[in-house]
């Protein structure tokens, strides 16, 4: 009798592909490696679409955290171009980074931070939560948290996005003046790898992370004078980090890093196009008239400052205009929460590039006054400046909720199949796969009454979907004016980047042939 030589690869191709599209990423990444076949309907699974992964641990113990979210996340087929953890203050910033990397290649980037809080889907339970740390005020100023019974938590993010390729830039401070922040390097390093990989000198998307003791709005100004309005920028401004870039090398006390997301040049056939969309619900509105900044003094955490209010060309102090504003309010808010929306027009330049002026709008929160000067934090107001005051307004931020709300609800009507002209006409699909979300740390269930309204913006929309994101002190998106109903006093959108009492949504897409 002859011996069966059947192998089994002989089950057939539609089979294999049917078994090996369940396995785990590791499991997945070794069956890659059986043979030139097994490798090719692995690489066309992968291939396939885009895929976002997340998961939540509230597991006491570090390792057994980092364990369960990883098992989650690379539960399913995964090739992962980049990683992303947030960790509570109570586990050590370090070890969690050290932990994470040993989950990962040494080619992958990773960026570990501590946010104020963790939004996601239980690696456990499937329960989705939306936790805020607790943390005092003698334990901020610590660093550290000594409860030890709250503040134990992660959120693991891993994507893998065909046709693109991820990798870190740091943000370096000049090496005889450590106060100084080399933003034009910041900015040409960035055009430089994206050239580099692309051909073009604007990425598809920059997540932006910075430490608490950087004021990022100077780079903010920057990288929205410098690339393309469709290059998506998004972050937290105010988190203690720790990154690995693709090469390796470790990042470890720089003031800022950028994770890029760069379109490849030579993308593979078949592979179509992923896309970011960045949806902001604001939760300031404009209370009381427009003023003119008058007698400015600043220092490297404040500025004290004078005004003129448009229609008075008195010079008011600092305790002239809160009573303004006070009056203006009433007693509509008992602890009201007050920003200066700074209207702002600069020269700016990159490098030895043509110096032009640019239109920006930046938020200073408001520490006080007295008898002579309005104080407020940060610098980088000038005498001439026009300025709003901003109120944080819950019913102002659930408006803008529901608006978010609207405008996904016809991303996902644009789902369906369409006509693209670029692509000579023919049936395209675009699908929503993923989204982050970056909340300022004064939203959630205190500030709105209820639960879960910034995550049920997303979730209502694309129930299934992988999302997951942080609370933020100082939440980065980049968009204009518009969004607060105000304008420029020329008629145009000042643009307007860092935000404050916001949710800023990146929404992720993938565009393909329907056929």
């Amino acid at each position: 009798m002859l011996k069966s030589s059947l192998s089994i690869d002989d089950i057939g191709e539609d089979l294999i592909q049917n078994v090996l599209c369940r396995l785990p990423a590791q499991s997945f990444a070794s069956a890659a490696c059986v043979s030139r076949f097994w490798n090719s309907i692995c690489n066309r699974i992968l291939f396939a679409s885009p895929k976002l992964s997340s998961a939540i641990s509230f597991n006491p113990l570090l390792e057994d955290a980092v364990s369960e979210v990883v098992d989650k996340v690379l539960s399913k087929p995964m090739r992962p171009h980049f990683v992303l953890a947030s960790i509570g203050p109570s586990f050590s910033l370090r070890q969690a980074h050290e932990l994470i990397n040993g989950n990962f290649g040494f080619h992958i980037p990773v960026v570990v931070n501590v946010p104020e809080g963790i939004i996601g889907r239980d690696s456990l339970t499937d329960e989705f939560r939306e936790v805020q740390w607790e943390v005092t005020e003698e334990e901020d100023l610590a660093g550290v948290s000594q409860n030890e019974n709250v503040n134990r938590g992660i959120i693991l993010t891993v994507g893998f996005l065909p046709g693109l390729k991820a990798n870190i830039i740091p943000l370096l401070f000049e090496k005889k003046d450590p106060r100084r922040l080399l933003i034009d390097e910041f900015v040409i390093s960035i055009k430089e790898y994206t050239s580099s990989v692309s051909g073009h000198a604007s990425p598809s998307g920059i997540l932006l992370f910075s430490d608490q003791a950087t004021d990022i709005k100077p780079v903010l100004q920057k990288l929205d004078y410098a690339f393309s309005l469709d290059t998506v920028i998004v972050g937290d401004g105010g988190s203690k980090f720790l990154c690995r870039s693709d090469d390796g090398n470790y990042a470890t006390r720089v003031p800022a890093v950028a994770l890029l997301f760069v379109n490849e040049r030579d993308r593979s056939p078949g592979i179509g196009e992923t896309k970011f969309h960045v949806m902001i619900s604001t939760g300031l509105s404009p209370l009381g008239s427009t003023y003119k900044a008058v007698s400015v003094k600043c220092n490297e955490t404040s500025t004290w400052l004078t005004a003129i209010r448009d229609t008075l060309h008195e010079d008011l102090d600092g305790q002239s205009i809160l009573d303004e504003i006070y009056d203006e309010l009433g007693d509509r808010i008992q602890f009201p929460v007050f920003y200066l929306g700074v209207t702002k027009r600069r020269r700016c330049s990159v490098g030895p590039e043509k110096v032009r002026r640019i239109t920006f709008h930046e938020f200073h929160e408001v520490m006080g006054g007295n008898e002579e000067y309005l104080f407020v934090k940060s610098d980088g107001i000038k005498s001439g400046d026009i300025f709003r005051f901003y109120l944080s307004d819950s019913k102002a931020a659930l408006s803008s909720c529901i608006e978010v709300s609207d405008k996904l609800r016809h991303l996902k009507l644009d789902s369906c199949n369409y006509t693209d002209d670029r692509a000579g006409g023919s049936v395209t699909k675009r699908e929503v796969f993923g989204g982050i979300i970056f909340s300022c740390c004064g939203r959630g269930d205190s500030f709105f009454g209820q639960q879960g309204i910034d995550s049920s913006t997303f979730l209502e929309n694309f129930p299934g979907v992988t999302f997951g994101g942080t609370y933020c002190n100082g939440e980065i998106g980049r968009g204009n004016l518009s969004l607060y109903g105000q304008g420029n006093e020329e008629g145009g959108d000042a643009r307007c980047s860092w935000h404050a009492f916001s949710a800023v949504y990146l929404i992720m897409s993938y565009i393909h042939s329907a056929g």
